[in-house]
C-alpha cells in the first residue's frame, strides 16, 4: 500500500487477480501479448498495472473483436482484452463481488460462486413439476445493449469506492477493435469476454429483474442464469399477463424480449390432459419436455423432464469429429484415453445428471471412431468391423475404466 496513491490498492490484490487469469488462460489481445509473454517481465508489469491504477491513471486498451459462430446461423461477437487488463478487470471484480454477493437473488444462478447452471436446471425441474407453465425468456442482444448509465447507476447502489466506479465506467467505453484493425466506439453494452463483465450483467439484472419480481410479484418463482431465465405461471392466463409486464419492466431498462424466442409452455404430462402448440423449451444446454419415465413401483409414466438438448448433442458430435481420432494411428489407446477423458467426464458430468440415457447415441460415436482407429492401425483387423469391435471389446473387458464412455457400458461387446 502506497499512501502517496490517491487510491489504496494493495499489491497482494493485484497478484492475486494475475493468478485467477493465468488459471482461465485465456488468448491474447489487441497487442499479441499472452500468458506467456506476459510473464517474461511479470514483476515488471504487474507493477506497472498497480502504479497505474493505484494513481488513477489506468486507461483500458481497446478490446479484440472475435466473431463466434450461433447455431442459427448468425454470430456473436467476443470482446477480448488483454492479459494486463483482464488482470485490472479481475482486481476490481474481487474486490466488487463480495459486497453484492450477498444483496443477489437465491434464484440467480450465472457466475456465482456456490452457484451452478445444474443447479438452477434442477429446481427448474422441480417447478415445472408444480407449475403448469412457463415463460422462456430470451433478451435480445443482452451483452450488446446494456445501457451504460442504468449500469453505472446500479453499480452506485452497492459501492462507493472511487476506484472502482473509475474504472467500470472506462471498460464500459473502451472501444472494440475489429479484425482489420478499425476501432469501433461503444455506447453501450459490455463486451462478451470480459473478466467483469458477468459480474455487471449480475448486478444490472439484479436490479432491472430480480428485485423488480420480488417487490411486484413475490408470489411468482424464476430460475435466472445471466440473461437466460424461466418464469412458472399458474395458468395461461397468468403466463399472458407476466409477460406483458416484464417485457415492459425491461423496456424501461432500454432492454427487449425477443419476440419469436420468447415463449409461453405448457408442462405436459400424465397429470396434464390438455394440448398446447408449445410444450417443450431450451435452457443451459437442456430440453424440457414431456418424456416416458418410471415410477419406484416400475411403472411408466409421461412426466415433463429435461435431458441434453439436440444443439448440444450437434456440438458434441462436431468435438468428437474434430478429434479425429481414426487417423491418429501413431499413438497408443492409452494416449488417445488420456486426451479424451477430461472433455468426456466433463460432458457426463453436466449432460449425465438428468435423464442420462439421452446422452448415450451420442458418447458412442467415440466408439465407432476407435473402431476405426483400431482397423487403420492392425492390419489383421482392416478388413472387416466386427473384428475390431471385438478387439475394443476384449481391451474393455480387461480395463473397463480406461475411457470415460466404457464406465457406461458403451464400449464394444466381445462377442
Amino acid at each position: 500500500m502506497d499512501k502517496t496513491k490517491p487510491f489504496s490498492i494493495s499489491k497482494q490484490i493485484v497478484w492475486e487477480a494475475y493468478l485467477r487469469v493465468k488459471a482461465n488462460k485465456g488468448a491474447a489481445g489487441v497487442d499479441d501479448i499472452s500468458i506467456i509473454k506476459f510473464e517474461e517481465k511479470l514483476k515488471d508489469n504487474l507493477y506497472k498495472l498497480w502504479n497505474r491504477m493505484s494513481s488513477g491513471s489506468y486507461v483500458p486498451p481497446p478490446v479484440r473483436a472475435v466473431s463466434i459462430p450461433k447455431a442459427n446461423g448468425g454470430e456473436r461477437i467476443l470482446g477480448i482484452p488483454t492479459v494486463a487488463d483482464r488482470i485490472a478487470q479481475m482486481v476490481v471484480t474481487m474486490y466488487l463481488e463480495p459486497s453484492v454477493e450477498s444483496h443477489f437473488h437465491a434464484d440467480s444462478y450465472g457466475y456465482r460462486p456456490g452457484k451452478s447452471a445444474l443447479d438452477a436446471v434442477e429446481t427448474a425441474r422441480q417447478r415445472c413439476w408444480r407449475s403448469d407453465w412457463v415463460i422462456d425468456l430470451d433478451i435480445k442482444g443482452f451483452f450488446d445493449n446494456l445501457d451504460h448509465q442504468l449500469m453505472m447507476r446500479a453499480v452506485r447502489k452497492h459501492t462507493d469506492c472511487r476506484w472502482v466506479l473509475l474504472y467500470i465506467e472506462r471498460w464500459l467505453k473502451a472501444p472494440i477493435q475489429r479484425p482489420d484493425g478499425t476501432l469501433e466506439n461503444r455506447d453501450k453494452g459490455t463486451p462478451q469476454g470480459g473478466v467483469c463483465s458477468p459480474l455487471l450483467a449480475n448486478i444490472f439484472m439484479h436490479h432491472a429483474f430480480d428485485e423488480w419480481m420480488r417487490q411486484n410479484y413475490p408470489q411468482v418463482l424464476f430460475e435466472r442464469y445471466a440473461d437466460d431465465a424461466l418464469v412458472h405461471c399458474k395458468t395461461e392466463q397468468q403466463a399472458i399477463l407476466m409477460r406483458c409486464a416484464i417485457e415492459k419492466r425491461l423496456a424501461q431498462c432500454k432492454l427487449e424480449l425477443h419476440s419469436e424466442k420468447t415463449q409461453i409452455v405448457y408442462c405436459k404430462d400424465d397429470d396434464r390432459r390438455n394440448r398446447y402448440p408449445k410444450e417443450s423449451f431450451d435452457f443451459l444446454d437442456y430440453t424440457f419436455r414431456p418424456r416416458r419415465a418410471k415410477n419406484k413401483h416400475g411403472k411408466y409414466f409421461v412426466s415433463f423432464l429435461p435431458a441434453i438438448s439436440n444443439k448440444a448433442k450437434n456440438n458434441i458430435r462436431k468435438a468428437i469429429r474434430g478429434w479425429r481420432i481414426h487417423l491418429i494411428t501413431w499413438t497408443s489407446l492409452e494416449n488417445i484415453a488420456e486426451k479424451l477423458n477430461p472433455v468426456v467426464r466433463g460432458w457426463c458430468q453436466y449432460y449425465g445428471r438428468f435423464y442420462k440415457s439421452e446422452m448415450y447415441p451420442v458418447l458412442r460415436n467415440v466408439e465407432r471412431y476407435l473402431i476405426l482407429w483400431a482397423r487403420r492401425k492392425y492390419k489383421r483387423l482392416a478388413r472387416h468391423g466386427g473384428n475390431a469391435r471385438r478387439h475394443l471389446g476384449c481391451v474393455c473387458k480387461r480395463t473397463p475404466g480406461l475411457f470415460e464412455h466404457w464406465k457406461l457400458g458403451l464400449g464394444s461387446p466381445t462377442e
